[in-house]
């Protein structure tokens, strides 16, 4: 293949008009799983949420959630909490022996990782195991930070190979 453009397989295939209540476009037919793009993923995923059988196996209550969306701005939102710091470090404090896992793709240009480091460094743990391969840092108090390499902003959605396997380990307690 070389220096060719890949195939786009969606040129070739019919629109349909989807009309879910959620968002009136017309997209591609998604009868090619491979060339589903990330906006009709997107759109998808919404379709499959409200499903009524979905959200019976999902535990929904009935008329709890009237229309699952993926990014709801609809909702009023009034940010009043300036730093969740303290909550977080009275949550892995507190001897519960809770475990937490923060993780970051190294690609995330909305929330970047050195961020993410800047935060954790402020909630004052020790390092008790230094980094390794995946960007790996264990912090006393059960606190372990990833970085998932050539994840973006959600990780899982890039790299959903690497951050399963990274989530399996954690939860079986295995180094990552």
């Amino acid at each position: 293949m070389g220096d060719q453009p890949a195939l786009n397989l969606k040129i070739y295939k019919e629109s349909c008009s989807l009309d879910t209540g959620i968002m009136n476009r017309s997209v591609q037919c998604a009868d090619c799983h491979d060339a589903i793009d990330k906006d009709e993923g997107y759109v998808m995923s919404s379709i499959w949420a409200n499903k009524e059988e979905v959200r019976e196996a999902l535990g929904v209550h009935k008329g709890s959630v009237p229309l699952w969306l993926r990014c709801n701005h609809g909702i009023p939102y009034t940010t009043d909490i300036l730093s969740s710091v303290e909550y977080h470090r009275s949550l892995l404090t507190s001897g519960g022996g809770y475990r937490s896992l923060v993780y970051s793709g190294d690609h995330d240009m909305v929330v970047p990782f050195v961020g993410t480091q800047a935060w954790i460094r402020s909630l004052g743990f020790a390092i008790v195991d230094q980094w390794r391969p995946w960007f790996t840092r264990m912090y006393s108090n059960n606190l372990t930070f990833a970085t998932v390499k050539g994840g973006g902003h959600t990780a899982p959605e890039y790299k959903p190979k690497e951050c399963l396997a990274m989530v399996v380990r954690w939860l079986s307690g295995r180094p990552l």
